[in-house]
């Protein structure tokens, strides 16, 4: 699934730097797509020999990627969060 709209992957394994998303065109080969990926842990990677990557949105050229294709379920995509701030802000100026 896509880490910021939550729609299934098309792609083909092995994803590259340069693919993207169909339905919102965000980088695929990214940190939060990667089954490596554990906020809070250092470099918010679980694999040790991984180098830390400072956007974990952009695409990267991590040789440890890996995609995580478990199901997120009960989870918020990223684009779901960012529209329910968006509604809760202009609520203010009603």
């Amino acid at each position: 699934m896509c880490w910021y709209c939550g729609s299934p992957i098309t792609q083909e394994a092995p994803i590259g730097r340069s693919h993207v998303c169909a339905s919102c065109g965000k980088d695929l080969r990214v940190c939060k797509n990667c089954r490596f990926f554990l906020p809070g842990s250092r470099g918010d990677c679980r694999e040790t020999s991984a180098e830390p990557q400072a956007d974990k949105e952009r695409a990267n050229f991590c040789d440890w990627f890996s995609l995580d294709v478990k199901q997120k379920g009960g989870q918020s995509s990223e684009k779901e969060k960012a529209d329910a701030a968006k509604a809760a802000f202009n609520n203010l100026f009603k």
